[in-house]
């Protein structure tokens, strides 16, 4: 299995974009469609029970967004609590694919809560009756560990024993030295895109990622 450090993904990723000419949105879309498939695999769809998506504001935000307009399409209850204000996301002047996609599904009617002050208590209480939870808080890029109310929301997060999906890492995981970073997401599937991290095959980071799966995004086949 291919192997790689944050820098290592950073690369592929613009590489993929800059001289092979693939938007980003494309990769995206990609990625987002493939963790919804795997949310999708664990709800009864008669009777789905609700999904909330964590959205943080960077791009691994906007494959949440992706996720979340997928499932809102499969007809699941599905809601969407983003760590920023949608205004001011939406508000800048050159947006980028997180932005988008954001616009979309607010446009779509996807339920979105804005929490840029995080309230542990109530987005815990939001989140405790869905049957499952898409982690896309943090990706790879998060190098600081996560503090405050934060880590204190991860921590309620995984006593509540819900089905975490996570989106490429599970937040708060080191993705070069696969160790919790002040906390982290204790998934139970992890869809990591392009290629495994090198983190993941660390022994401390095996009760964080559950079952994880690679996922292929378009990054051209012969970058990796």
């Amino acid at each position: 299995m291919k192997r790689v450090t944050r820098q290592e993904m950073k690369e592929l990723d613009r590489q993929a974009i800059e001289e092979f000419g693939i938007p980003a949105i494309v990769l995206m879309e990609n990625a987002g469609r493939v963790v919804a498939e795997e949310v999708l695999k664990l709800l009864d769809l008669s009777n789905p029970g609700q999904v909330v998506v964590l959205c943080g504001r960077g791009n691994n935000g906007g494959d949440g967004f992706v996720v979340a307009r997928h499932l809102f399409n499969r007809n699941v209850p599905v809601s969407v609590v983003y760590f920023g204000l949608i205004a001011e996301a939406l508000d800048r002047p050159a947006p980028g694919a997180a932005q988008v996609n954001l616009k979309i599904i607010k446009q779509m009617g996807v339920p979105i809560e804005e929490s840029k002050d995080i309230n542990v208590s109530a987005i815990s209480n939001k989140i405790k009756v869905s049957k499952v939870i898409v982690d896309a808080i943090f990706g790879i890029g998060l190098e600081r560990p996560v503090a405050g109310a934060l880590k204190e929301l991860i921590e309620q997060i995984n006593i509540l024993k819900i089905p975490i999906v996570a989106v490429d890492v599970p937040s708060g995981l080191d993705a070069d030295q696969g160790i919790p970073l002040g906390a982290a997401i204790r998934a139970a599937r992890t869809v990591t895109f392009g290629a495994a991290k090198i983190g993941f095959f660390q022994p401390a980071a095996q009760p964080y990622l559950g079952k994880y799966q690679v996922a292929d995004i378009s990054i051209p086949r012969t970058l990796l």
